[in-house]
């Protein structure tokens, strides 16, 4: 009997898909045959369902590499697909230094991811813009006019309407939205400097940016400065540095230093090494300054160093 001639019952979202293989199939592979019995869905999404306890066959729990054969009956709750939760409200914690009826500036704290994407659509700090203030919903990326990676800490600003989020959008542009971070390299940084050197994606490692013959490179300028250099308890040289920004690329400061053979402590994507008990690159946005929308006024907003990143300077013998 051909899978055409499968009975297949309601696909409603709260019932579950119900199938009876016909008992002249040979036995096979449960992920293969249900990318055939429900081809809307791609294998790899159906082997998530099968692993989340989502499918049953003959009422028991189901295994992606579970062979099934003629006459077993499988259960299949359809379940929504992760990027359709990546725009729903969430409790998501993080904090806020200060708001106005044109913005929000928020301490995002290491380990959350800023804005929605692969891997990562839900659970975001955009999730929890939309839970604690529910008016970003009418604000294109709920607001969200720059970004900070996953694992740096500090401050960005969030718009609470449109013309807000286009005037901050053209301070960026316009490079007058002043971003500084603090961060922790390795090596002996003796001088204050500049890097000026164009960004853009790795082409041998996607998940990496380089200024390495780049792929779509964009002008990237960081103005950086040593504050202090000490040894970690490894015997490792590093140097408490302070960066600031005039342009605004994925993996900027990481990528800059990292060229200048001084990536950040704890950064294994661009050569960095685990010390000081440090398990995340050491970076920090501590200062940001752009002009408010209604007043014209230049505004300025600090926070403190994270608490992870306080306790490895603290075991850093600096030096005099």
């Amino acid at each position: 009997m051909p899978d055409t001639d499968i009975a297949k019952e309601s696909s409603n979202s709260a019932q579950p898909l119900e199938f009876e293989l016909p008992f002249k199939t040979r036995p096979e592979r449960l992920d293969k045959v249900l990318a055939r019995l429900i081809p809307e869905h791609s294998r790899s999404r159906l082997q998530a369902w099968i692993e989340g306890g989502h499918v049953q066959v003959n009422g028991q729990a189901a295994r992606v590499r579970q062979m099934v054969n003629p006459g077993d009956k499988l259960t299949v709750w359809e379940q929504l697909p992760p990027e359709s939760q990546a725009f729903s409200p969430e409790p998501v914690p993080f904090g806020v230094v200060a708001q106005s009826p044109d913005w929000i500036v928020v301490n995002k704290p290491a380990g959350l991811v800023t804005h929605p994407g692969a891997g990562n659509w839900s659970g975001t700090l955009l999730n929890g813009l939309l839970y604690r203030f529910p008016e970003l919903k009418t604000v294109a990326r709920a607001g969200i006019v720059h970004r900070l990676d996953k694992d740096t800490s500090g401050l960005l600003v969030v718009a609470r309407h449109e013309k807000a989020q286009t005037h901050l959008i053209r301070q960026l542009q316009d490079r007058t939205v002043s971003r500084e971070y603090v961060a922790l390299a390795h090596g002996n940084i003796v001088r204050a400097g500049t890097v000026d050197q164009a960004i853009g994606r790795d082409p041998r490692v996607p998940v990496r940016m380089t200024v390495d013959h780049p792929i779509a490179p964009k002008q990237a300028i960081t103005h950086y400065e040593p504050l202090r250099i000490g040894e970690t308890t490894e015997g490792l040289l590093v140097t408490e540095v302070v960066c600031r920004l005039e342009t605004g690329r994925t993996h900027q400061i990481r990528v800059h230093l990292a060229s200048l053979r001084h990536p950040l402590v704890a950064d294994m994507l661009y050569g960095g090494k685990q010390a000081g008990g440090a398990t995340r690159q050491l970076l920090h946005a501590r200062a940001l300054r752009f002009d408010d929308f209604s007043t014209g006024r230049r505004v300025e907003f600090q926070a403190p160093l994270a608490d992870d990143f306080l306790e490895v300077l603290q075991g850093i013998a600096w030096q005099a």
